[in-house]
């Protein structure tokens, strides 16, 4: 009998454990900005859409319920300019889908899926989970003749914070569809834009309103603080939306009901967007100041919620220098072999924590 998790790779915060430790032993304690976890509270009217829709005896649909489905719709129109009739589907939080979408489209052994080069680590993992073969690469003339199924796309990169042009992304769509190709766009950080202006594959500037071979994946996580409820989301092509509602009805892959009112409620509402944006913002402005003046070289970043710093050295070795002033960081090896001589620093610490991380790092 094949174990599954055999086959995958150790899960990557298990490996930073040691630096945590060492961070933690700090005397006015660690200052983790390792991992993307929102800390700020929840904007009360989405709590409140919570607890109102808390009497949920009934099984919710899979498909979202229907004032779950406009309001994802009309968020896709405002914020990714969206002109067409993508279809829509409510996910239980963003890593979820990636994790199984190899799977759900039926993608399996002899089969390839592109990931970027340097990228967030469950797309690896779903790919392995489905049996696929995993290429890393950012360019398409480089994949070769090749059995590919499924190319992911992130912009705003996690964790380089890099931002994809328009056309480039219409070059991928383009590319793909004469292969019968499907593109998945992660753009969970697509409303966090700072020296960048991110763009949705679903933008009319890339599919003009033909979502065919196309999706894209959303989170609440980062825009509102929902980390915590799992509510995410995928629009695009319709045909492949439904396939992937057809699986997820037999699969049990269904957003609680009381998450689904919430949903609603924070796609509907903008200002707490704005204000949480301008936390990140200050908090960004800070840590780039204190990482530069401590000798850190800022690459891309233009969008997200992460700075991609390096000291020109093994990104281990400038995880442990962190460490030892109470500082956690991710490592870039986490996100792939190009990425050996970086770290990726979180902006999602309270404004408290990050003036403990400016104050260590100018001493």
């Amino acid at each position: 009998m094949t174990v599954v998790s055999a086959s995958l790779p150790d899960f990557p915060w298990d490996l930073l454990e040691p630096a945590k430790s060492v961070a933690a032993a700090h005397p006015d304690g660690i200052v983790d900005l390792s991992v993307g976890t929102p800390v700020d509270p929840v904007a009360a009217p989405i709590r409140a859409a919570l607890t109102a829709a808390s009497d949920a005896p009934g099984y919710p649909l899979t498909a979202g319920s229907p004032a779950l489905r406009a309001a994802i719709s009309a968020w896709l129109s405002r914020a990714c300019g969206a002109s067409g009739t993508p279809g829509v589907l409510p996910t239980i939080g963003s890593k979820e889908l990636v994790a199984w979408l190899p799977t759900l489209l039926g993608i399996g052994p002899g089969d390839v899926v592109v990931i970027p080069q340097v990228c967030y680590p469950t797309y690896e993992v779903g790919v392995k989970l489905a049996g696929a073969e995993v290429v890393r690469s950012d360019s398409l003339t480089a994949i070769g003749p090749r059995r590919v199924k499924l190319i992911w796309i992130n912009s705003p990169s996690n964790p380089t914070g890099n931002v994809l042009p328009a056309a480039h992304l219409r070059k991928v769509v383009d590319w793909a569809r004469e292969r019968g190709v499907v593109v998945a766009s992660d753009e969970c950080y697509l409303t966090l834009g700072w020296d960048d202006t991110p763009v949705s594959v679903l933008s009319d500037e890339v599919c003009a309103g033909d979502y065919t071979g196309v999706l894209a994946v959303h989170s609440l996580s980062k825009r509102s603080n929902l980390a915590g409820y799992r509510a995410g989301f995928v629009g695009g092509d319709p045909a492949l939306v439904a396939e992937l509602l057809a699986v997820r009805k037999h699969a049990g892959m269904i957003v609680p009901a009381p998450v689904q009112a919430a949903m609603i409620a924070a796609l509907e509402d903008e200002s707490h967007v704005a204000d949480q944006r301008t936390r990140y913002e200050a908090r960004r402005t800070a840590l780039r100041t204190a990482l530069t003046g401590a000798g850190f070289t800022i690459e891309h970043s233009g969008a997200g919620l992460y700075l991609w710093s390096t000291r020109g050295e093994d990104c281990w070795k400038t995880v442990d220098w962190l460490a030892e002033r109470g500082i956690l960081a991710a490592p870039g090896a986490f996100y792939g072999p190009a990425a050996g001589q970086y770290v990726r620093i979180a902006l999602t610490a309270t404004d408290e924590r990050v003036a403990a991380a400016v104050a260590r790092l100018a001493a």
